[in-house]
């Protein structure tokens, strides 16, 4: 096949890296034709683009820029459709809002044979102003209509997306997002090293965050339950994994609390290096407002941590309550207390619940079985 795929931009990510195992994946797997269609990548989020030197043949549009912006979005049109002329794709495989309108649009207009969007997080949610939300949503239908499948990364995704009326429910297929799981299963090798390196005491319980430090990744609620936590919990540290545009803020908001011996800030992390990440930490916490399915609540699972998480979107398709960590309702600050303090204090509840998440998460989070079923898709179109 020719597939060609297209992103708005190629930052640190799970929609990013999600794309990006899918493309080296049709290359090396099955031997086809790929090409991926990028905007620039800048900003405190870091790139992925050195990842494609060599292996995936990518194609940099500068006029496709995040924000909405009717003379940009023209020039990315025009520029999509002659590469995509030049190209001849059997598949146009869209991610991400603005691409995934521009995308739809331009294969649709060259009669492409298999158009395919996946939805890893909706454009719109209850935070936003109601006619902004509209709007996206009037997009999403009209996009929605341009191809032939979409893909869910989690079932709630697709239930979203139908009861906003985007798409009939027949038209979606949940396809987890997948990822190189054998480092996460192996990652208790690097605990040690790695926690050393942070000045971590073994005495230590270290609570985890991995996400751009950035709105509604709920950091926030973490910080507002440190002072809890640690009152009852002494030795108690929290680790925060990721960069973004409110680091300052954040690291304001503990100094002003005078909690700033129980904080570690690694900045901007490589992919590679999470699963060192994760090996450091005891417990997971999960406080985002809005996500598709959140890539570190399996790869936690799968380096056998407990996961604490707010109950949104498709969080509950892998954090089952009491099995394998707690679900909380979403900003609730007392509750995530609790929840950490509960965990905490109890080591083999710890390990069970994240042995019970590693079985679990296993044989459903591997990236060749999503790039499977992802090409299975095509050919149904085909």
């Amino acid at each position: 096949m020719k597939v060609a795929h297209i992103i708005t931009r190629l930052i640190i990510g799970g929609a990013q890296e999600n794309t990006l195992f899918n493309c080296e994946d049709l290359i090396r797997n099955f031997g086809d034709e790929v090409i991926l269609i990028t905007g620039p990548t800048t900003g405190p989020e870091g790139t992925l683009m050195n990842r494609c030197a060599g292996v995936v043949p990518t194609v940099v549009i500068p006029a496709l820029i995040r924000p909405i912006s009717p003379f940009h979005d023209v020039l990315a049109y025009r520029h999509i459709k002659r590469v995509l002329r030049d190209f001849k794709p059997d598949v146009v495989h869209t991610h991400s809002a603005k691409a995934g309108i521009i995308g739809r649009a331009v294969a649709r207009k060259i009669n492409c044979r298999c158009i395919v969007h996946t939805v890893h997080g909706a454009p719109f949610y209850p935070e936003q102003n109601a006619a902004v939300r509209w709007f996206y949503q009037y997009c999403e239908r009209w996009a929605a209509k341009r191809c032939d499948a979409l893909i869910s990364v989690a079932d709630a995704m697709t239930v979203l997306m139908v009861n906003a009326n985007i798409a009939e429910r027949e038209k979606f297929t949940t396809i987890y997002s997948g990822m190189d799981i054998e480092p996460f299963l192996n990652s208790a090798s690097l605990r040690q090293e790695t926690r050393a390196k942070m000045g971590f005491a073994d005495s230590d319980v270290v609570v985890g965050k991995i996400a751009r430090l950035f709105n509604l990744k709920g950091h926030e609620f973490v910080i507002n339950a440190a002072r809890s936590i640690i009152a009852r919990i002494p030795n108690v540290k929290f680790l925060f994994v990721g960069d973004g545009t409110l680091a300052d803020t954040h690291r304001r908001k503990i100094q002003q609390l005078g909690l700033e011996k129980y904080f570690v800030f690694t900045g901007l992390v490589s992919p590679e290096r999470i699963p060192a990440m994760l090996s450091a930490m005891d417990i997971v916490v999960h406080t985002s407002l809005r996500e598709g399915l959140a890539r570190v609540l399996p790869q936690a699972l799968l380096s056998g941590k407990p996961v604490i998480s707010y109950d949104v979107d498709g969080a509950r398709e892998v954090v089952r309550n009491n099995e394998t960590g707690f679900l909380l309702p979403p900003k609730q600050i007392e509750l995530l207390a609790d929840a950490v303090v509960t965990l905490a204090l109890n080591e083999d509840l710890r390990n069970k619940m994240g042995e019970t998440g590693r079985e679990m998460c296993r044989n459903k989070f591997d990236r060749t079985l999503m790039t499977e079923r992802i090409r299975e898709l095509y050919q149904r179109f085909i």
